[in-house]
């Protein structure tokens, strides 16, 4: 565990003050209902201290999913088929262990932070069920919360800003300079995230002034009027419009 030096950017009652649960994955492709699970990390960050230093723990998980991983994924994130299968946990294994780190921090209210979150936590219940564990909503008992999705809070709060927002790109604009490994490292990902949770966070003060109790509804709100908008936009450009208004999951899910 190591300590982590922030500044004091925002008062120690709000939920961006912490404990938060970063969470993100690393996977096969790009289908998060087919394909499968290669890396998971969590990285808990305990509450900011009043000298604007936090704790923060790592934990990284390497699986081995079963199935090939494409060169096009391998690219991506760097791991091979065949270091998957020599050194990689059974993906049942660490499927349940990720599974019950994500529900024990949801059931205490401690928010997960995910960078596009609707894609990893649908990859998780669909590789749970996969592979015949409980899912997540199972495991709680109710819909999944709270989550945090920075990209969805960017795409409310700067609603108008032109250019990508994949997490690189929001990397560079909050200023975030991520380590040398560089993004696509699932816990390089995760860090970069909570940075820019932060980073956010003090640019748009009214983040911080959300409810904790209307967290879940103020960004499926904000999500369901972008993809509106978005399939809007691909209508009059005549393509189909297929993204889901429902968050964190998607309708059918």
């Amino acid at each position: 565990m190591s300590q982590q030096p922030r500044p004091a950017r925002t008062a120690s009652a709000t939920w961006t003050a912490g404990p938060l649960l970063g969470f993100d994955t690393e996977t096969t492709g790009v289908s998060p209902t087919s394909d499968r699970l290669v890396t998971a990390a969590l990285v808990a960050r305990g509450p900011r201290g009043a000298d604007g230093t936090r704790t923060q723990q790592v934990t990284t998980w390497l699986a081995d999913p079963g199935v090939a991983i494409p060169a096009s994924a391998t690219d991506v994130h760097g791991i091979s088929t065949a270091r998957a299968r020599a050194e990689g946990r059974p993906v049942g294994e660490v499927l349940e262990k990720v599974a019950a780190a994500l529900a024990a921090a949801m059931a205490a209210g401690t928010p997960v932070v995910a960078y596009n979150a609707a894609y990893d936590l649908t990859l998780l219940e669909a590789e749970l069920a996969r592979h015949g564990l409980p899912t997540m909503r199972e495991r709680l008992g109710r819909e999944l919360g709270p989550v945090v999705d920075p990209l969805v809070i960017d795409r409310r709060v700067d609603r108008y800003r032109r250019g990508k927002r994949r997490l690189t790109d929001l990397c560079s604009y909050y200023g975030i300079d991520p380590e040398a490994a560089g993004l696509h490292t699932a816990e390089v990902d995760v860090v970069a995230t909570l940075d820019v949770l932060d980073a956010m966070a003090y640019a748009h003060p009214e983040i911080a002034r959300i409810p904790r109790a209307e967290l879940m509804s103020w960004q499926a709100a904000a999500h369901r009027d972008w993809a509106e908008s978005f399939n809007d936009f691909l209508r009059r450009r005549g393509r189909t419009p297929d993204v889901s208004p429902a968050w964190p999951l998607p309708d059918g899910v």
